[in-house]
């Protein structure tokens, strides 16, 4: 399967996905927030929150995985993005270690396709064509390497979102 036939773009509600996982864009607590963070813990039912207590938060760039409750997705894949604080304090590597953490996370769950938010770009205000980029090079490394993941797929919140990761995955993949 080549790689353009494995990453797709959506337009929608990660809440609504029929994927393994979704990731949440979580807060260092893992105990909901506003945004995606929210609405996946409004539409997966106290379930989650109450698994999520248990696990003692998770630092910047990691990820911890839960079930999905009341969501379509079985799992949900929670991963702390970095806040955005000008570029000089490490943001760029830090966002790729979400996505490498998720995808370590997908691997070793045996999980076949995956649904990403658009990690640190809303409260957090990481520049969205870079964490676009950021996004797209890490799927990109990890699916040359990984053939369990058939699916990765990002769904934007909007149109401008959704057509800036067309344009990105246009130019990094073709």
């Amino acid at each position: 399967m080549v790689m353009r036939d494995r990453i797709t773009i959506i337009e929608g509600d990660i809440t609504r996905q029929t994927v393994d996982a979704i990731v949440n864009a979580a807060n260092t607590t893992l105990l909901g927030g506003g945004g995606v963070d929210g609405a996946i813990h409004r539409a997966a039912g106290p379930e989650l929150l109450e698994e999520c207590r248990g696990l003692g938060g998770c630092p910047t760039g990691q990820a911890k995985l839960t079930r999905g409750y009341r969501l379509p997705a079985k799992w949900v894949i929670h991963t702390v993005g970095p806040v955005w604080h000008g570029g000089r304090h490490g943001e760029d590597d830090l966002l790729a270690n979400c996505y490498r953490s998720c995808f370590a996370l997908a691997s070793a769950h045996d999980l076949r396709s995956i649904a990403f938010p658009s990690i640190s770009t809303g409260a957090y205000r990481f520049p969205f064509e870079r964490a676009g980029r950021i996004a797209v090079r890490e799927t990109q490394q990890f699916l040359a390497v990984n053939s369990t993941v058939e699916k990765v797929a990002f769904v934007c919140f909007g149109q401008a979102a959704y057509v800036s990761y067309r344009q990105i995955l246009e130019e990094l993949i073709g």
